[in-house]
């Protein structure tokens, strides 16, 4: 508030000041179950009624104390705002909302059970609220509440409970205390083992590495051809994998690493008409054995866990060998089933050339984590949760028996043994990766010594520390770290934030160890260099599958007489597409978010281009089971936004759903609060009014008043995409009509911005502010688990501007979201 001197408004604690916010502001203190803060309970002696009453006869005997000061600060050379006027008109509000509001809303809008449940917060503006309340509140008599009496109740609630400041006042965010979530805790066990291989190195070639030989044997001398296959699908015949290879007796290793895109349950399927190895994980990790041949058996399928971003080395033996029977054609092909998907040809895009150290994933089904905030979160702690770690760190602490530990004695046979030192130092080393630092003398003795002393067996022993360890809080309770130093707390955030996991890199724990993450600089270098890891790009690739609210694994049905060739096979192809699509915009040089919505260009292929026509023509030649850059549509294309798998999911099994895309647009995409529905409703028969447009339809159907409260905001948004039929083609017509995709929004500024067809749509949602900051919040809750606002109520603001000066750089996002969530105060974490 400005003062005397620029002639605005009196300076704070002034007496015009003093007098309006002693009348009226220690009435909007909010009690109830939204508020931290115990305020007495009001006195039930006197009606609602009666309160209000006594309230505004206060307010009425101050109006001429009010008019007074007005003059006097005139004579004095202020002006009173009409800000000042409205804590009148909030006051007003507040009788209003008392008398006839309350009794269904609750004092503080926390609902009332049994009137209207719900809470009444959400994000629309003071002259939104005043129109929804003259239309439809009270619900019995609308009529009794409008003009300035809907505007006087619209300000109070909205400064009272309704509006994000009033929330954030009221409650303000703060951590929540978290276990790791399900996909932690996979991650984090996946990088415990793997801390015993050293760090992976990467290489950008995508293929598998295939050596191929005269002999059997594999020695160096017999290497005949070494190149990179792209795919693994090969049918040599009689004739040999080439030139100077001997078709009667060869064998042919391929090595690299298989990536997933999304974490899940994967069915490999291997062919091979000759004798095969495959080892998947670990090179003495034997998954499918067909060394010695099967008659007849030339199919072999095997289920794995697979987490999203990391790569997990595989290694085949195939041979063919001379024998004195008919030799049979030479074939073999390597496949999987994606969750939810059909078979198809592992694509040349998930498999590299890398040769990396052995990895690991638990087999455990882990219970779902609470999303009720739009994120995972650790909260939920009950008896299925208790039972399934334990059943992980038993699964972990046998693999930790059987190849860790004896890797380990192979790799230190020259170490002292007294005393069992080997084993203490391999148990050292995986204590200090699972509690995230150095251990002390106290937490040896507890976990290590008096497990070895009870136990002379060392698998026993090993197992009964694995146990120990991972149900301790120390690893289940990431930050339960006050005891470490700020450096080393920095290195644990950022590997949780970014990986979802523990640090387990050299340079990073080196880094730690010598304090080098204490300035912002030094952490922002690191998050920029662990940013590229496959389990970054993992991780992110995941949160935009959150952001546009869909499940990679479900199943998405059509009618069949309506729209054929709509199977599994093509859906697989549709997520084919939008994963490449999502991570060309995310990995090229400028990584501009908003080419996730101008883009008027995907990834095709054939099948995809014969279903959706001639705009999903393939630019280039594909390599059998991949995907490439289409021909540009930018008249039917519009990114994210116009993608067949997103609008096939927002749609019904015949006709599209104008309402589900509206939902998503407003809510998810541009991050606006919605109220619950009064009730579930079905929707209308289309063959009930089969002259009728969809859109015609739906405003048929939510034209009541009741109805249009939110409807007015969800079916202006979802109209604009009636161009996308119920699969996701492009059309111009519906019922033998043009189709009207026209549409409009209210911005949270109070704009109004009207929208003729999807382009437009599309250039609003690149440069939105709302859109803007959705996707920022979104980014930031996904990668860090817990409310924006609690890093501190300038954050989001922050980090907009941050992420607008840099071009919209959806990387440099993800490293501005680390550094904010690694940069811990100096004081410790206080210990819970």
């Amino acid at each position: 508030m400005e003062g005397v001197g620029e002639g605005r408004f009196p300076p704070k604690y002034s007496l015009l000041w003093y007098q309006s916010r002693s009348l009226h502001r220690p009435a909007l203190t909010p009690t109830g179950p939204y508020t931290d803060r115990h305020v007495p309970p009001r006195p039930q002696t006197a009606s609602h009624q009666e309160r209000s009453m006594r309230n505004f006869s206060q307010i009425r005997s101050s109006a001429a104390l009010a008019v007074g000061l007005a003059t006097l600060c005139t004579t004095l050379g202020w002006s009173v705002r009409a800000a000042e006027v409205d804590d009148f008109l909030i006051a007003k509000g507040q009788v209003i909302y008392e008398s006839k509001c309350a009794s269904c809303h609750g004092e503080s809008g926390q609902g009332v059970k049994d009137h209207y449940a719900d809470p009444l917060i959400g994000d629309s503006s003071i002259g939104e609220l005043t129109t929804v309340i003259a239309e439809t509140m009270p619900e019995e008599k609308p009529e009794s509440c409008v003009g300035d009496d809907a505007q006087a109740v619209a300000a109070y609630i909205h400064e009272a409970f309704y509006g994000e400041a009033a929330r954030l006042r009221n409650r303000p965010a703060t951590h929540h205390f978290a276990r790791l979530t399900g996909s932690q805790l996979q991650q984090s066990l996946a990088d415990l083992y793997g801390s015993f291989g050293g760090d992976p190195w990467v290489e950008k070639e995508h293929g598998l590495k295939g050596s191929y030989y005269t002999t059997t044997s594999g020695k160096k001398e017999n290497l005949k051809i070494e190149r990179t296959d792209a795919v693994i699908d090969f049918d040599f015949g009689n004739d040999g994998p080439g030139n100077g290879i001997d078709p009667q007796e060869f064998r042919i290793d391929w090595r690299g690493t298989l990536t997933a895109e999304h974490t899940g349950r994967y069915e490999l399927v291997v062919r091979s008409s000759c004798s095969m190895q495959f080892r998947f994980g670990n090179w003495e990790r034997l998954l499918i054995d067909n060394h010695v041949q099967s008659e007849g058996k030339e199919e072999f399928r095997r289920y794995v866990t697979l987490l999203a971003g990391r790569q997990y080395p595989l290694w085949i033996e195939f041979k063919q060998r001379k024998r004195k029977t008919e030799l049979p054609p030479a074939k073999f092909s390597l496949s999987w089933v994606p969750p939810g998907g059909t078979e198809q040809l592992i694509p040349t895009r998930n498999l590299s050339v890398n040769t990396l150290p052995a990895t690991f994933a638990i087999e455990t089904k882990l219970p779902p984590d609470d999303e009720s905030y739009g994120y995972q979160r650790g909260t939920d702690i009950n008896r299925q949760w208790d039972e399934s770690t334990t059943r992980a760190a038993l699964e972990f602490a046998e693999i930790a028996t059987t190849e860790l530990w004896p890797d380990y004695e192979r790799k230190h046979k020259k170490d002292s043994d007294e005393n069992r030192g080997r084993l203490r130092g391999f148990l050292t080393e995986l204590l200090e990766v699972a509690f995230r630092g150095e251990v002390d003398e106290e937490t040896r003795q507890l976990y290590i010594d008096r497990q070895l002393d009870a136990e002379p067996d060392n698998a026993m022993a090993i197992r009964r520390v694995c146990l120990l360890a991972i149900k301790s809080p120390r690893f289940l309770y990431p930050t339960l770290d006050n005891t470490q130093s700020r450096s080393r707390r920095v290195a644990n955030r950022l590997a949780l934030v970014l990986f979802d996991s523990l640090p387990t890199s050299d340079w990073l724990i080196k880094d730690a160890e010598k304090n080098a993450l204490e300035k912002e600089d030094r952490v922002r270098q690191a998050a920029e260099r662990m940013i590229g890891d496959p389990r970054a790009r993992g991780k992110l690739h995941e949160m935009f599958y959150t952001w546009l609210k869909l499940d990679p694994t479900a199943e998405v049905t059509k009618n069949q007489e309506q729209f054929a060739g709509f199977d599994k096979q093509l859906l697989l192809d549709l997520r084919l597409s939008l994963d490449a699509f999502l991570d060309e915009v995310t990995w090229s040089d400028s990584s501009d978010y908003r080419q996730l919505f101008l883009a008027d260009w995907t990834f095709t292929n054939e099948r995809l281009h014969e279903f959706y026509g001639e705009t999903w023509k393939p630019a280039s030649d594909a390599v059998p089971g991949e995907v490439v850059r289409s021909v540009s549509a930018p008249e039917s294309r519009i990114g994210v936004l116009s993608h067949p798998l997103l609008m096939s999911h927002l749609a019904y099994y015949d006709t599209t759903s104008p309402i589900h895309r509206g939902v998503y647009l407003i809510r998810h995409a541009l991050g606006r609060t919605l109220r619950p529905p009064n009730a579930a409703f079905t929707p209308t028969d289309p063959d009930l009014h089969p002259m009728l447009t969809t859109r015609e339809r739906v405003e048929l159907q939510t034209g009541e008043a009741k109805c249009q409260v939110c409807h007015q905001k969800i079916n202006s948004l979802g109209f604009t995409l009636e161009n996308f039929d119920t699969v996701g083609r492009f059309r111009a017509m519906e019922k033998e009509k043009p189709i009207d995709a026209s549409g409009s929004y209210v911005t949270r500024g109070g704009e109004q911005v009207s929208f003729d067809g999807p382009r437009e749509l599309a250039e609003f949602f690149a440069n939105s502010t709302d859109a803007q900051s959705a996707f920022v919040e979104n980014a930031f809750e996904f990668f860090t688990k817990q409310p924006i606002l609690a890093y501190g109520p300038e954050t989001p603001q922050k980090l907009l501007k941050s992420f607008q000066d840099s071009g919209y750089n959806i990387r440099i996002l993800i490293v501005e979201i680390a550094v904010i969530a690694a940069m811990v105060p100096d004081e410790s974490t206080p210990s819970t």
